[in-house]
């Protein structure tokens, strides 16, 4: 079975719609996409699905050979576009037309302008054609009329639940027995209850932040219910490192979840769900280090364990755990430690709190402004001397002390009259 999924592609396929691609996939059913947007996003084309691509000037030199091809049959139904309003959805039908002469059923992914595609396309070729209506199509049609007469034309109409059949009897006059209800599905082997032991990460995708060696320590742990969660991007680095592909290579990635950046509350969430935070930093290629890193500051803040390492200035602050940079074992045997101990979680991360009051609370930028107020003043004290007059600028002060003697300017004598000269 060969079938030809109109989709839109605005942002890669939906998920639930590429799930069930997929699924109808692996069942043996041969795919081929026509998008009526593409580009690429969370959820893209699997290598083996044909996508028909276009763009605009494809379009529109393909039609005069398709109406080479079929005048008569090509005419009548730009005609009905016309009637409808719908020239734009015609003429991407009938682009479709020569791969959509392959297909055996022709399915709309979306009772929407999907539909109007695949109804222009079974018009001028008489396939099968299906749909699928979920929501927004039926309340707020992008065209009611031709969604009326598009829905007369499906051989077959599948909606997600029974308020929608009843709707689509009630609204829009469709016999119920043309309607299948076929809810929408999830893996219930992927989608169950699982209990996952987390470990957090957060920071700049780069080399001193060791993400390579937290997911080598992930894959020596071997443990199933033990899950990564990783936050940040590539950031201002200059020599970031591709983190994503660090995890697919060794084979990790299923246990990896990637959030992107994150900040204010959804930061703050993380750091409170995960059960523990790990920062392995190191020294990178290039002999760049850490400062302090401000993420382990806000995790021992948030009351959380944290395995790190013992780099530059870390292990005069962290008490417990730290290991050797780079040691892949050692990290490993770390993170079991607190893995199997909910106790010592518990009292690390009351521990890091204690710290984090006694080392980084607000008490640091007051030292910080006290600083600068001082230089501020410097600057004012300079100020006020340099606006004065030379003459006064550089006037010795008038103000002696009381233990000085007192200076008398000297007086010239007068000469005797007829004195020498």
């Amino acid at each position: 079975m060969h079938i030809g999924f109109v989709v839109s592609m605005k942002v890669g396929l939906g998920q639930f719609i590429y799930r069930e691609i997929s699924a109808l996939a692996q069942r043996g059913a041969k795919v081929s996409l026509f998008p009526t947007k593409h580009r690429r996003g969370l959820y893209n084309p699997r290598p083996e699905w044909h996508v028909e691509q276009w763009s605009i000037w494809s379009v529109l030199l393909s039609q005069p050979l398709r109406l080479a091809s079929m005048p008569f049959r090509y005419l009548s139904v730009l005609c009905e576009a016309l009637r409808y309003g719908a020239i734009v959805e015609f003429l991407l039908a009938a682009h479709f037309a020569q791969r959509l002469k392959q297909v055996d059923v022709i399915y709309a992914t979306f009772g929407d302008k999907k539909l109007f595609v695949g109804y222009f396309g079974k018009r001028l070729l008489n396939k099968q054609l299906a749909v699928e209506l979920h929501a927004d199509e039926m309340y707020q049609s992008p065209n009611s009329r031709l969604f009326q007469a598009a829905l007369a034309a499906c051989d077959r109409i599948i909606t997600v639940t029974e308020y929608n059949r009843e709707l689509l009897r009630d609204r829009f006059g469709v016999d119920p027995s043309r309607v299948d209800v076929v809810r929408l599905f999830v893996d219930l082997d992927e989608y169950r209850p699982q209990k996952k032991f987390v470990v957090l990460i957060v920071g700049y995708f780069a080399e001193r932040k060791g993400h390579e060696i937290l997911f080598r320590a992930i894959k020596q742990l071997a443990r199933d219910d033990v899950e990564v969660w990783v936050v940040g991007d590539g950031g201002a680095e200059q020599q970031s490192v591709d983190v994503r592909k660090i995890a697919a290579d060794l084979g990790v990635e299923s246990q990896v979840a990637f959030f992107g950046t994150l900040g204010g509350t959804a930061l703050k969430a993380v750091y409170h769900a995960c059960d523990v935070f790990c920062l392995p930093c190191r020294v990178d290629s290039q002999g760049c280090a850490e400062g302090f890193p401000t993420v382990l500051i806000e995790a021992m803040a948030c009351g959380k364990p944290v395995v790190t390492t013992h780099h530059v200035e870390i292990p005069r602050i962290v008490e417990q755990i730290i290991v050797a940079e780079n040691d892949v074992a050692g990290l490993a045997a770390a993170l079991e430690r607190v893995y199997a101990s909910s106790e010592l979680r518990t009292r690390m991360g009351e521990r890091n709190r204690e710290l984090a009051e006694q080392h980084f609370a607000s008490q640091n930028i007051e030292r910080t402004f006290e600083l600068l107020a001082q230089l501020a003043e410097n600057t004012s004290a300079d100020n006020r001397h340099s606006e004065l007059p030379p003459s006064v600028a550089n006037k010795p002060s008038a103000v002696a002390s009381q233990d000085a003697p007192a200076i008398v300017p000297l007086r010239a004598e007068p000469e005797p009259a007829g004195a020498a000269p």
